[in-house]
This record gives structure tokens, sequence and C-alpha cells, in this order.
């Protein structure tokens, strides 16, 4: 760019000419040479609306009118899936089998991750966790003998998320796994999830050693029982009140749980000290809490799951119900569309590597855990947890940044889960379909990565960008159904 041309253009470098001053839209190159040749230049980040798609526009036009009935009736629903969200009360009512409490489960059923996907279609963690579910189970002796079951056609895979479950990761879920069992009191459904078994080396990151399968059998025999005859000298575990405690110290609920983890720690132990059990199981119990900051992540997920669930099937509504991927697919619901998925190819997570580890390693997006995101927390509360950024990659400042971008895309604030770094400003809640299709903003999702070939497990962590193909499907399905009905 020849500067000193477009400097006299403006007639700038005259004896009484006024500084040049510049707006510049788009790319950020010409505002950096402006800059360096000295003029005073407002760089703003404009885009076209979504993305400058013909047909997404006229969609978003449609469904915006001002004077058509439909822009009133998607606000006034989507008012009432935020009041559902923000009323919810999810708390922690027990612990029982997966084949006893999960609706329809049975022997040869095992839940997974995620949007529907076939053994065929697995990535490599999701059929580790398989093949370990199918040996733990007693199905299968090794990993050969699983995988041959588990192409066999005997096996039924389903998502968590239609059973009323959400598991982290591979979330595989089979009959003997025991799992926490939440209601939400305000509308009376209960959501699922497994415990949390720790890092590194273990069954929902794709790992199946014996190791892996021994520590899964001291969590159903030893580790269960125990926590749940606490909870019954307790009683129901106010979520609400644990998760808001956690944000004002330094969590965000989704990679980092060390002081939710620490809260329920200290909300249990003095019932899990008059459970009839030998010492040294109780000792191991605590040794087992006391090594795992990402016990809580589980029971986060199964209350945002709990909280999001009265929201489906709420018409017109364009908020968004769920997000998971299965790590082959990354997938979405909107409450106005009810059950019906919107999918895309899952992305790659950019993030920090355990040692001996790189992206050559990484398999692509995984887990249901980004439910937290979908309820207002995880991502969408880093400026609640600066701390976070040494364990995804990223710096304290981007962390406030991510949240703040996130009001743009969302109806509401949570008035519970408040940010102390955004002068107590309550979580972006409710995430909106079309404001995501227009400006181009996707959800932020900080999660872990798994290695892409079954039975390795952990192998970093990471921010990952939803692939905006799910929203913009979801979008023109939305605009399809509800155009034709008015």
């Amino acid at each position: 760019m020849n500067v000193e041309n477009i400097l006299k253009l403006f007639g700038q470098g005259r004896e009484g000419d006024a500084p040049l001053r510049v707006i510049n839209l788009g790319l950020s190159i010409f505002a950096e040479n402006l800059e360096r040749a000295g003029a005073r230049v407002v760089h703003t980040d404009w885009r076209a609306e979504a993305g400058g798609k013909l047909e997404l526009i006229e969609a978003l036009d449609a469904l915006r009118d001002p004077a058509g009935e439909l822009r009133a009736d998607i606000v006034a629903a989507n008012e009432e899936a935020v009041s559902r969200i923000l009323r919810g009360k999810p708390v922690i009512v027990g612990i029982g089998r997966a084949l006893e409490v999960i609706p329809g489960m049975h022997q040869k059923l095992l839940l997974h991750a995620g949007p529907p996907v076939t053994w065929e279609r697995m990535c490599g963690p999701m059929r580790g966790a398989v093949m370990g579910a199918l040996m733990y189970e007693g199905l299968a002796k090794s990993p050969e003998e699983a995988a041959r079951l588990a192409a066999s056609g005997e096996i039924e895979f389903a998502p968590c998320h239609h059973h009323q479950a959400v598991g982290p990761m591979a979330g595989i879920v089979s009959a003997s796994m025991p799992v926490w069992i939440l209601r939400n009191e305000t509308f009376g459904n209960l959501a699922f999830s497994t415990l949390n078994e720790g890092l590194g080396k273990v069954l929902r990151y794709g790992a199946y050693s014996d190791e892996v399968l021994r520590r899964l059998k001291w969590m159903e025999e030893v580790l269960a029982p125990i926590l749940a005859k606490a909870l019954e000298l307790h009683g129901p575990v106010d979520m609400q009140a644990l998760i808001a405690q956690a944000l004002q110290m330094g969590d965000e609920g989704h990679n980092r749980n060390r002081a939710a983890t620490s809260l329920l720690i200290r909300t249990l132990a003095p019932h899990i000290v008059h459970v009839q059990a030998s010492v040294s199981d109780v000792a191991e119990v605590f040794r087992f809490l006391d090594s795992n900051d990402h016990f809580f992540l589980n029971l986060s997920m199964a209350a945002c799951k709990s909280l999001l669930d009265p929201t489906l099937g709420i018409e017109k509504s364009t908020v968004v119900s769920t997000m998971a991927r299965n790590g082959t697919e990354f997938g979405i619901r909107v409450a106005g569309l009810g059950e019906q998925w919107f999918t895309a190819p899952a992305p790659k997570v950019e993030g920090l590597y355990l040692p001996g580890f790189s992206e050559a390693d990484a398999a692509p997006d995984i887990g249901d855990s980004v439910i937290t995101e979908t309820a207002g927390i995880g991502g969408f509360a880093m400026a609640a947890a600066p701390a976070i950024v040494q364990f995804v990659g990223g710096t304290a400042a981007q962390a406030l940044t991510f949240t703040q971008r996130m009001y743009e895309i969302t109806v509401a604030e949570n008035p519970l889960w408040r940010i102390p770094a955004l002068d107590f400003r309550g979580t972006p809640t409710g995430i909106e379909l079309t404001r995501v299709v227009a400006s181009g903003i996707v959800p932020v999702v900080n999660t872990g990565i798994a290695h892409r070939e079954p039975g390795i497990g952990m192998v970093g962590a990471g921010l990952v960008k939803p692939p905006m193909e799910c929203f913009e499907q979801a979008l023109l399905a939305f605009a399809r159904k509800y155009q034709s009905n008015n």
C-alpha cells in the first residue's frame, strides 16, 4: 500500500490540516499499515451478516420481521425457555446402578456421548471405551473379543442424551456402572451421569487397561456405596449453591472443578465418616476424592442437563437446548425443533499437550461435557477462572474476552451464577440460534483432548470452535417449519 499517496489524498501533511482519522472495516492489514504511517485508526471486526450467505439472510429476515407475528412468538418462546433454565433447581438425590435407574437401560445397551453414531463410524477413543466397558461388564475377555462383539450387532448403542444422561468424553455408560441421580425439583425431571474417574488413562478417554478396569470395579464396589450412604445421611445436595460458590472461587464448571470438588467433599465428609464401612475403605475414598480435582465435573454436567431438558419442545423457541459431540460429529438440538439433531464433522481441539504427545495424536472433539457451555458455564464463564488458561492454553485477558463475547449470542444472564471479575455480572445464558448465525460468533468451548487411537487415553486440553454448519442447518430447518405454519 502506498501510504504517502493516501495521506496526500486526504490532504494530511499541509499546515493547518486536521490529522487523518480512519475507520477500517474488514481486513486488519489496512489498519495496521496506516497506524505504522502515523494515522489514527479504529479497526472494527466487521463481517457480513451470516457470512453473506443469501439463503441464511433470507431466513433471518423472515424470522425477525418486525411486522410479522412469528417474531413476537419467538421472543415469547425464548423468554419461556430461559425462564425454565433459570428457575430450575437441580439437586443430587442419590447414586444408583445404571441398569436399575436409567430409563430404557438393558444389559447389552451402551450409552455414548454426542449425537447417534454406529460402531463403524466411531472414533478411536470411543471404540476403546466401548471395548473397555464390554470387558468391565464381563461380556468379553480381551480387547479383540470386545471389538468383535461390538461389531457383531449384538450390542445396542444410543446417545446418553436419549436416556436422560450425559457422559464426559466418550461418555460410555454400561449397565453395571454406578451413576449420580439428579432431580430438577422445579420440573421433576431426572438426569444421570457416571462418577468421574480422574485424568490420564481412564475409560472416558478410551483407555481400557487392567488398571482402568480395576479402578472402575473399585468405584462400583467401594466408592459408590459409601457415597450413596453418605448422601442418604445428608439428604439432597443443592447443586445451584455449589456451582454459584465455585464460580466465586475460581472454577468455571467444565475444565476447572477444584473448588466445586472441595465444596462437595466438605458437604459429604461428615457423613462419609459415619457410614458403616472399613477404615481403610473410607480412607481410600478420601484419597481418591482428594486426588481428583475433576470429580465434580460429571455432577455439573448432569445439573446442566437437568436445567436444559425442560426447554426441549417449546414451540417456536430458538434457544439451543443441547450441544454434544461423539468424536465423529458435533451436534446441536434446538428447543423449538425438539429431538432433531443437526450435525457436522467434529473439529480438532487447539490446545496444550501432555509430554510426548502432539496435535498429530489428537482425536477430534468429543464428549457431552459441552452441556456446561450450553447452560452458561464452562467456556461461557472463563472470566471466573483465569487459572484455567494454564490448562487449555490462552491468556487471562482472553478468558475475560471469551465470556464477554458470549453475551452477544445469548438472551439472558444467570442471576445465581455470577462472575467476580465482571463486577458480579451473571453468566451469559440461553444460546440464541439466530444471533449465532447472524453474528458468526460460535459458542466458546474448553475441553480435554483424547488420543485418536483406542486404549491410550488423555493427551491434552484446549479450546474448540463448534462448526457453524450445525447452527446454519438448524436455522434453515426452523424457518421451514415455522414459516409454513404462519
